[in-house]
């Protein structure tokens, strides 16, 4: 029995998880097709899923296609949930990438594609709604071609589109084989030699088709209908034939991934985790991150539309795990795997916002029901500030915000109110600074000698700690302390912004050695220890960072506008005031696209007012792309939530507080 883990991927609202109901009934699996407007599919399970008509967490189906096993991964298609996306992606053996007929390629389907092609997922597309009036397969295609990618191969061709009755018609063999040379021989020069000398057959051909597509070189295209089920026994046997299974050696040391973490009925964990390798059974041990231990104690794997009980998972499934208390979203499971689909592949939130209970008696409540809600998108990151008493989450948008609203008065009794969105900004170092405090020197509290030199590094880089003192002039444990404390310090900068791409280099370093009294025990009033360095290193770090001069950046937006040509005049004046900076022009027939970069602030703004600016013909395509300083207006700064180093008689305040409490 062969596996494909795959998954079902698209822009909102293009039919995706319609289509996993028609392919769950086109297989046997259910008997009735469930509605997304009605709340009765099969895969957006919550209540507020049913509610809204929106995917929001990814759900597995399994289904039986001959031979094959198909664990199906219905996935998010609201841009403001990328991150559930993001998490599926390291468990794909291939995936179906949804375009709708009508509106076409989104913004969201582009980032979809190029993220499926960097990681190199073998990928299918198929063009879904051709049943609805308004759709254009042909245009649809050829903007595949120009805005996705050029290496796609159309199966067939549709009849009666924009009705009822459209169907779609794969293509005989001597039509399709035109369609396949020119992609396939991009990659094959033989198959190119072999047509030039008319030893090309369409076996042949075949072969080669299945071989680029399981290499993600080319991508078949099939359309069709969710709704009618046109061409979705023809996308069935295409997943069949050309999409590769999964790789796997039961007898393998065990290893996997958690891509998912969803508390059961009585508020335990369940993790979802792909298997790579090996045989992971109930009462099995697994090291997780930290070192965290935990003891399988249940598991059930995807089989026949549902989930079932079982002893042991093999290599290449996907289970849902009992036991694991201490489990996250990115854990390892067993033996550590290297692959272009660990790590981020799409841009972090953005936005942010502060989130209140109504109710006072509700702040603890809040925090811990905000937690769990980490558990599960560890991209919501939370920040408490226990000055003010308030928690801020990071947002991908509105959406999200709204949802997470729901979330907590629906699952938690929390009522709760959002503050404005602000966008997440970054600061980075403009020049070198530096600044050192001696041991029983000057002001200093601390039996301590720390000397630190920030340096701007390139965008992009990060932050790196360095050393310019010898390694063993002191305690090893007192570098660490130095270097962990630079890099949590480094979450607030001097505007309160998360401090990025710089170097960060120890030049001075110096202790008390243990000391004691004559017979008398350790005294730690005369010897250092890593209380000291981690009180010391905030402030010389803040001085360095000051000296060295900070610059806010503001998270920009890469935009691509199509707007009718004679609505110019009063779109750019706009686009002005929302700070949109064109880059390029050009015109598409009475069409003009207009493309640049546009601040994440003002992307709501602009998209509320484009309708009414281009009597609803405009489309706005936006992409997180990078940060640029801020240009106009106040500086943002942000509360801080630390102990305020940047304030020397404050913060030994607040550090002499903490350490005599």
């Amino acid at each position: 029995m062969h596996l494909l883990n795959l998954g079902i991927l698209a822009h909102v609202d293009a039919g995706k998880t319609s289509l996993t109901e028609r392919l769950l009934h086109t297989v046997g699996v259910i008997d009735e097709i469930g509605s997304v407007d009605d709340g009765s599919t099969q895969t957006d399970s919550s209540a507020l899923e049913r509610q809204r008509g929106i995917t929001i967490k990814s759900a597995v189906v399994s289904f039986a296609v001959d031979d094959t096993t198909v664990n199906l991964i219905d996935t998010p298609g609201h841009p403001d949930f990328i991150a559930e996306v993001e998490r599926v992606l390291g468990v794909l053996d291939g995936a179906v990438l949804v375009v709708s007929a009508v509106e076409g390629v989104q913004a969201q389907t582009r980032v979809l594609m190029r993220t499926l092609q960097r990681l190199r997922i073998p990928t299918l597309i198929f063009v879904n709604k051709i049943d609805r009036r308004g759709a254009r397969c042909a245009d649809v295609l050829e903007r595949i071609a120009e805005r996705l990618t050029p290496a796609v191969v159309p199966m067939g061709e549709v009849g009666e589109q924009g009705t009822r009755a459209a169907y779609f018609t794969p293509y005989p063999a001597a039509r399709l084989l035109p369609h396949l040379l020119d992609p396939l021989a991009d990659h094959d020069e033989e198959l190119l030699a072999a047509y030039v000398e008319d030893r090309m057959s369409y076996g042949r051909l075949r072969s080669a088709l299945v071989a680029q597509t399981g290499a993600a070189q080319v991508h078949p295209v099939f359309f069709g209908s969710a709704t009618t089920g046109a061409g979705v026994p023809e996308l069935i046997a295409g997943v069949r034939e050309l999409l590769p299974g999964a790789t796997s050696d039961a007898d393998a040391p065990v290893s996997g991934t958690v891509f998912k973490v969803e508390r059961g009925a009585a508020g335990e964990k369940i993790a979802y985790a792909r298997l790579f390798s090996g045989t992971l059974r109930t009462r099995d041990r697994l090291t997780l991150h930290g070192g965290e231990e935990g003891k399988v104690t249940g598991i059930s794997v995807f089989d026949g539309g549902s989930d079932v009980r079982a002893e042991s998972v093999t290599a290449g499934r996907i289970a849902r795990l009992w036991g694991l208390g201490a489990v996250r979203i990115g854990d390892t499971l067993g033996a550590a795997r290297t692959s272009s689909a660990d790590g981020h592949h799409f841009a972090p939130p953005t936005l942010e916002t502060v989130v209140s209970p109504r109710r006072t008696g509700d702040r603890g409540a809040l925090h811990l029901a905000l937690t769990q809600l980490a558990e599960q998108d560890p991209l919501i990151d939370l920040r408490q500030d226990d000055v003010r008493g308030e928690v801020s989450v990071s947002l991908y948008g509105e959406v999200q915000k709204e949802v997470i609203q729901a979330t907590l008065e629906d699952e938690f009794g929390i009522d709760v109110v959002f503050r404005e969105t602000t966008p997440l900004c970054v600061e980075r170092p403009v020049g070198t600074g530096a600044a050192v405090e001696f041991n029983k020197k000057d002001a200093n509290p601390f039996l301590a000698t720390v000397g630190l030199r920030v340096d701007a590094a390139p965008v992009g880089s990060g932050v790196s700690f360095r050393l310019e003192v010898e390694l063993g002039s002191m305690p090893y444990a007192f570098f660490k302390a130095v270097e962990d404390t630079v890099q949590e310090t480094l979450g607030q900068g001097v505007h309160g912004w998360q401090v990025t791409d710089c170097t960060v280099t120890m030049t001075h370093s110096g202790y008390s050695p243990r000391q004691s009294h004559a017979h008398q025990r350790f005294d730690k009033s005369m010897s250092s220890t890593g209380a000291d360095f981690r009180g010391l290193t905030p402030l010389v770090l803040m001085d360095a960072l000051r000296a060295a001069g900070s610059r806010v950046n503001e998270p920009m937006n890469r935009f691509r506008l199509e707007a009718p040509a004679d609505t110019l005049a009063v779109v750019l004046p706009v686009l002005a005031r929302q700070r949109a900076v064109p880059q390029t022009t050009r015109m598409l027939g009475a069409t003009c696209v207009l493309e640049g970069v546009l601040p994440v602030m003002e992307t709501h703004g602009l998209e509320q007012l484009l309708p009414g600016l281009t009597r609803g013909e405009g489309e706005l395509e936006c992409a997180f792309d990078h940060y640029a300083p801020v240009a106009h207006g106040a500086i943002p700064d942000r509360p801080r939530t630390d102990m305020n180093p940047l304030d020397r008689k404050e913060y030994l305040l607040h550090v002499t507080r903490r350490t005599s409490g």
